[in-house]
């Protein structure tokens, strides 16, 4: 599921996934300070989602991103492995992902001149 690259909501999705990036970083402490996890697994699979993150931004223009968004927002849940409430977060985020993606699929079908 992608957006055209006009579509409003474009930038509502690359502003989540920036946010998230912000997020991830502050669960890395979280993973280190609370849950004692190891340094270099917890930097390992923060670089990872951070750079799906940063990928999947920069491929929104093309269509690619969308794909890479929604593996890195399976991937920001998946940390919660790590760290608990990374679970909460990771489904807020993704809840705010789909709402971009539903709302600007909706824009562009009534852009379209179908039935929103």
């Amino acid at each position: 599921m992608t957006l055209s690259p006009t579509n409003p909501m474009r930038p509502a999705a690359m502003s989540v996934l920036i946010f998230e990036i912000l997020v991830i970083w502050l669960a890395f402490i979280g993973m280190l300070q609370v849950e004692s996890i190891h340094l270099g697994i917890a930097a390992a699979a923060c670089g990872v989602v951070t750079v799906l993150c940063l990928a999947a931004t920069a491929g929104l223009r093309r269509g690619w991103g969308y794909l890479v968004g929604w593996v890195a927002q399976v991937a920001i849940i998946a940390l919660g492995l790590l760290t608990p409430w990374m679970y909460a977060m990771g489904i807020i985020f993704a809840l705010i992902w789909v709402t971009c993606v539903v709302l600007g699929r909706r824009i562009e079908k009534h852009q379209q001149g179908g039935v929103a």
